[in-house]
């Protein structure tokens, strides 16, 4: 299974089109307000410049006994005009206010009109000219669509660069999880591609290094446990000749010495089941077992290695059809239900179908932290399942079970038992 740093690549993603949408909001938010403020700043001067020409060709017709000509006037010139006293309450107080100092004062309403105005020099009348600004804000409208637009764009720019570098840069990650992940799983030979001289590069150096320190030391512990089996094979023998001989002749042996013989005898028949699993553990290892299928039935195929070894088991499922290495196959099997015999004691079923092995048993059940490492070489999970095995006989089923294809799981509740699945690499035919 391959090992893809989706969600770090999701994240320095996102992290990018934050980035980039953030700094490109900020940017268009404050061109836009920039624009507008320039823009009402240049209406608002403008009429004042012209609000102020006003209030002097206005001060022509005082005294204002004829209002009428005054505002008649100023609509010829194309203007819109009125006239407010101080407390007429035409414009804002405020306005008024200012107005009636003798500046010039301005509002503006909600529907885009800017009132422009002061108090005619010499007279308690004020003189207010309404100026159109629809056109500014329909200008500043199209501009800020466009800013808007553009920011979508960039956002979605960002992403696509952001996703597209994030790849990139995180493509090294995802080698070497996958390199860590063949490490883990056994395959000692890979290594990383080294390029460039950056972190990553560097990164890969380490890596092989230290997969290659792995690689050595393992190999050296193989070879070790290779030697050991093979120097103990010779002695082991004759060990298990004269046990055998010993166990014939138990009836002949003093009393006091009767026990210790028996212990004797069971030691060293023990230690030849050792020798004999380091030896195989040693050829897996080496890559010396091969893989030779053949048409089995199933259920018979597991009912012979039950009666051959005399087990107390019970064989149940579909005579199915396989093709599977006979070998191979017996050693795992054969593993599993030694392990229930052993461990469960009591009411082992063996389970046949077209998809599947299972061997159940109703004993004291595995504490789950135990479960992760069941498969690993000498470990036993507790005394209650401690007993005289060596602790390789999962092992060599896991191995066994790579070597033909399928895979090994273990389930089991505290109490109640446990059970073992070998998953068929094959379908019935």
């Amino acid at each position: 299974m391959a090992v893809l740093p989706g969600r770090l690549r999701r994240r320095l993603t996102i992290a990018f089109v934050l980035v980039a949408g953030v700094s490109t909001a900020a940017l268009a938010i404050g061109s836009y307000l920039l624009v507008q403020r320039a823009r009402f700043d240049d209406s608002l001067s403008r009429a004042s410049a012209d609000v102020h020409y006003q209030l002097v060709l206005a001060q022509q017709f005082l005294p204002l006994d004829n209002r009428e000509a005054l505002l008649e006037s100023f609509r010829n010139s194309g203007r819109q005009v009125f006239l407010a006293a101080p407390e007429s309450g035409l414009v804002r107080p405020q306005t008024s206010a200012v107005a009636a100092q003798g500046q010039i004062a301005y509002e503006r309403t909600a529907d885009h009109r800017l009132i422009v105005g002061g108090q005619i020099p010499g007279a308690t009348i004020q003189l207010y000219v309404i100026y159109e600004e629809a056109r500014i804000h329909q200008d500043l409208a199209q501009l800020r669509n466009a800013l808007a637009g553009g920011w979508i764009l960039i956002v979605i720019l960002a992403a696509l660069i952001g996703r597209s570098l994030a790849r990139r840069t995180l493509e090294p990650v995802g080698r070497a999880s996958n390199a860590a992940l063949a490490v883990a799983e056994g395959l000692l030979a890979t290594r990383l591609p080294v390029q460039g001289r950056d972190e990553f590069g560097t990164w890969a150096e380490s890596f092989n290094r230290m997969a290659e320190a792995l690689e050595a030391k393992i190999a050296r512990e193989r070879q070790f446990t290779a030697d050991v089996a093979h120097e103990l094979r010779t002695p082991v023998t004759a060990l298990v000749a004269a046990a055998s001989l010993l166990r014939e002749h138990l009836d002949a042996i003093p009393a006091e010495a009767h026990r210790p013989a028996q212990l004797l005898v069971a030691d060293v028949v023990r230690l030849r089941h050792l020798v004999d699993e380091l030896m195989e553990i040693s050829r897996l290892d080496g890559g010396r077992e091969t893989v030779t299928p053949q048409r089995l039935e199933l259920l018979s195929f597991v009912n012979a290695i039950v009666l051959s070894r005399g087990w107390e088991a019970e064989v149940t499922g579909d005579p199915a059809p396989v093709d599977l290495d006979p070998r191979r196959l017996e050693r795992l099997v054969a593993n599993l239900i030694a392990n229930a015999v052993e461990h469960g004691r009591r009411e082992v079923r063996v389970f046949v179908s077209v998809s599947s092995i299972k061997v159940t048993d109703r004993g004291p059940g595995i504490a789950p932290e135990h479960l992760p490492h069941l498969f690993e070489r000498f470990y036993k999970a507790d005394r209650a399942r401690g007993g005289p095995g060596s602790g390789l006989g999962l092992a060599i089923a896991h191995e066994n079970a790579r070597l033909l294809g399928g895979e090994l799981h273990v389930s089991s509740e505290p109490g109640a038992g446990s059970e073992f699945t070998f998953t068929l690499p094959v379908t019935k035919r």
